[in-house]
C-alpha cells in the first residue's frame, strides 16, 4: 500500500469513527512519534464538532483515571469529597493516548471496560458508582518492532492505520457538516443478511477468529453508507469495512476456493434429476450465489488492504507468531526505591523510601472530624496514614543453556544449540540480557560460558565445545541451576533451557548405570522445581519419548518434543517461553 493510499485510509477511518464513535470504538495509529502525532485525535475532534479532547498520560495514577479524594475540599469541609476522574471527564470526547503499547495492564483494562459497558464503576465508601463513559479512542503505537498496542484493547478498536507516509491526512478540508448529517442518518441505515454473511465469511477465510471484527466491520460499513448518503449497505461500503477493519487483523492468506485450485476434487455425488435441480435453482442458489459474490468482493478488499509483502509472506507460510523480545522477559519487580513511579504503598519511611505528601495527607482526611486537634495543627496524620512511593524495576533476564553434549548424535544437537545461542545474543545484546552455556558429559558437567553479553565470546566458547562419552544429565541440571540461582542472585531473571533426550546413565557420586542415572537426574529435577526457577525442555530424540517428558514434569517445565530441531525453532521457543514469563 503506497503512502498516499494509506493517508487517504487514515483519512477515512477517523471519518467513519466520527459518525460512529460508540460502536467503532476507536482508532491504533501505528507510526514514529514525529510521524503519527495529535493530528489524528485532534482531526477527529473537528469532525465531532469541536468535542473535548482529553489526553491520558502513561504513567497516570488511578486517582486521576478514576477519580479520587480531593484533598483541599475534603480538608476544608471536614467530610469527603471526590473528584471525577479522567474516563468520567471523557464522556462524549475524544481521548487520546500517546505510547499506549506501553500502557500498564490496569489501565488497559479501565478502557477495555469503557468500550464494553461504556461505563466505569469506581468505589466511594464501599459502595460502587457508575459514570457514563461514551469516548472515541485515538490509540498512539510508537513501538519499535514486536512492540504493539495489547491484543484486548486493539482488538475492541475498529481501525489500524500507519503513519508511515509523509502526506497529511489534514490535505483536505474537514467535512464537518457532512458527519454531522451521516450521524442523524445512520440509525436508519439497513443491512441484509447477505452483507452479514459475506463479512462473516470474509473473517473466517482470513483467518480472523475474534467475534468483535466482523461486528466493528458492519458497524464500518453502516458509517460508510451513512457517510455516502445511502440508506442501505452495498458492496462497496462492505469492501471499504473490509479493507479497513478485516485486513490489519488477517491471520492468514485468504483460502483459494476456484476451479483451479491444487487439489481440489471433483464431486462425488450423483448428478440431480431436472426436476431437483429446478427445485434447487428455485429455493436455494440465488441467495447462496449473492453471499458467495459479496464475500468474494470483501477477500478481495482485504487484500488489497494489506501492508505489502505480508500477503505474500501468509502464502508462502513464513507469517510467524509475534513474541516478545527477550528483553522483556525478565520480571517486573515492585519496589520502592528505584524505577518507573508506579503508585504509593501504606509504609513507613525508612532505607532511602520518599515519602507521598500528597497521598499521605489524602489517606489522612478522611478521619480529620474523629481525631483531636492540637493548637497550631490543623491537620492530624497518625503512622496509619503514611504512604511512600512505590516504583516498577524491569529485571534483566539470563537464558542458561544445559546442553547433552554426549553420545553420537551429539554432534548434530551442539550445532544447532550454537546456531541457536548466536541468533538469541543479537537480542540480549540489544536489550540488555545474558545468555550462559552448561554442557555434560563424561562423568561431569561444567559452565562453558558464564552469563554474558560478548558476541565474540560466544562464538569462540562454542567453536570449541567438543562431544562425546556418557550422559551425566543429573549433573547438568544441577550445574544449570547454580548459574540461575547465582543470576537470581544478582537481580536478574533466570530461565533454564535443557536440551537432551531425557537418557542418563552416570550419577552425580559417579555410579555408572542407566537406573542410578535416571533416578538421581530426576532427583535434581525436583530439586530445580523446588527452587522456583523456570525451565524449558526440548527433547532432542528422534522421536518423542517417555522418559523425557517425564522429567519435564518433575522439573515443572515446558515440555517441547524437537525431534527434527534446527537453530530457529529453539530459538523462536525460548522467546515463547521467556514472553510467558516461565
Amino acid at each position: 500500500m503506497s503512502s498516499d493510499a494509506a493517508a487517504v485510509d487514515r483519512l477515512l477511518a477517523v471519518e467513519l469513527l466520527a459518525v460512529d464513535p460508540t460502536g467503532l470504538g476507536g482508532v491504533v495509529v501505528r507510526g514514529a512519534p514525529s510521524l503519527a502525532g495529535d493530528e489524528n485525535g485532534t482531526l477527529l475532534q473537528e469532525l465531532l464538532g469541536g468535542a473535548a479532547l482529553f489526553r491520558l498520560p502513561l504513567h497516570i495514577t488511578d486517582d486521576r483515571l478514576f477519580g479520587g479524594l480531593s484533598l483541599a475540599a475534603t480538608l476544608h469541609r471536614s467530610r469527603p469529597v471526590y473528584d471525577r476522574g479522567l474516563l468520567a471527564q471523557a464522556h462524549r470526547g475524544v481521548l487520546a493516548v500517546a505510547s499506549a503499547e506501553r500502557l500498564r495492564r490496569g489501565v488497559v483494562a479501565a478502557l477495555c471496560e469503557v468500550l464494553d459497558r461504556r461505563v466505569i464503576s469506581v468505589e466511594r465508601e464501599g459502595q460502587s458508582v457508575s459514570h457514563p463513559c461514551e469516548v472515541a479512542l485515538v490509540a498512539f503505537d510508537e513501538g519499535l518492532g514486536d512492540e504493539r498496542v495489547d491484543d484486548a484493547l486493539a482488538d475492541r478498536l475498529a481501525f489500524r492505520v500507519r503513519a508511515d507516509g509523509t502526506r497529511s491526512i489534514r490535505a483536505s478540508s474537514p467535512r464537518t457538516s457532512l458527519t454531522a448529517e451521516a450521524r442523524a442518518r445512520l440509525e436508519g441505515v439497513l443491512v441484509d443478511d447477505e452483507s452479514i454473511e459475506a463479512l462473516c465469511a470474509g473473517a473466517m477465510s482470513l483467518g480472523i477468529v475474534s467475534l468483535r471484527a466482523p461486528i466493528l466491520a458492519l458497524r464500518a460499513a453502516r458509517a460508510n453508507a451513512a457517510l455516502a448518503g445511502r440508506l442501505a449497505v452495498t458492496a462497496d461500503d462492505l469492501a471499504v469495512a473490509a479493507r479497513l477493519v478485516l485486513a490489519p487483523r488477517a491471520k492468514r492468506a485468504p483460502a483459494d476456493t476456484g476451479p483451479d485450485h491444487e487439489g481440489s476434487e471433483a464431486p462425488t455425488d450423483p448428478q440431480p434429476t431436472p426436476s431437483e435441480s429446478r427445485a434447487s435453482d428455485d429455493t436455494d442458489d440465488a441467495p447462496a450465489t449473492s453471499a458467495d459474490a459479496l464475500a468474494e468482493v470483501v477477500v478481495e478488499a482485504a487484500k488489497s488492504g494489506m501492508v505489502a509483502g505480508t500477503l505474500d509472506s501468509m502464502v508462502l507460510g513464513k507469517t510467524r507468531a509475534r513474541v516478545g523480545s527477550i528483553g522483556r522477559a525478565g520480571e517486573e519487580r515492585t519496589v520502592t526505591t528505584g524505577g518507573r513511579p508506579a503508585g504509593t504503598v501504606a509504609a513507613v519511611p525508612g532505607d532511602g523510601q520518599r515519602l507521598a505528601v500528597v497521598d499521605t495527607l489524602r489517606a489522612a482526611a478522611p478521619w480529620q472530624t474523629l481525631r483531636e486537634r492540637r493548637p497550631g495543627r490543623s491537620v492530624v496524620v497518625a503512622k496509619q496514614d503514611l504512604r511512600v512511593f512505590r516504583c516498577k524495576q524491569r529485571v534483566e533476564s539470563t537464558v542458561v543453556f544445559c546442553v547433552d553434549a554426549s553420545g553420537s548424535t551429539a554432534l548434530q544437537r551442539l550445532a544447532e544449540t550454537k546456531g541457536a545461542i548466536e541468533l538469541l545474543l543479537a537480542d540480549c545484546y540489544v536489550r540488555r540480557d545474558h545468555v550462559a552455556l552448561v554442557a555434560f558429559r563424561g562423568e561431569s558437567a561444567r559452565v562453558v560460558l558464564p552469563p554474558t553479553r560478548s558476541l565474540a565470546r560466544v562464538r569462540r566458547c562454542l567453536g570449541e565445545l567438543v562431544g562425546g562419552g556418557a550422559t551425566p544429565l543429573a549433573a547438568g541440571i544441577a550445574a544449570a541451576q547454580a548459574v540461575a540461582i547465582e543470576a537470581r542472585r544478582q537481580g536478574k531473571s533466570p530461565l533454564v533451557v535443557l536440551l537432551t533426550d531425557g537418557r542418563a546413565n552416570v550419577a552425580r557420586s559417579g555410579e555408572v548405570g542407566s537406573r542410578c542415572g535416571s533416578d538421581d537426574s530426576t532427583r535434581a529435577a525436583g530439586e530445580l522445581a523446588r527452587a522456583n526457577v523456570p525451565a524449558l525442555l526440548f527433547d532432542t530424540s528422534a522421536r518423542p519419548r517417555t522418559a523425557a517428558r517425564e522429567l519435564a514434569v518433575a522439573m515443572a517445565a515446558r515440555y517441547v518434543p524437537l525431534p527434527y530441531a534446527d537453530s530457529a525453532r529453539i530459538a523462536g521457543g525460548v522467546r515463547d517461553a521467556v514472553e510467558r514469563g516461565r
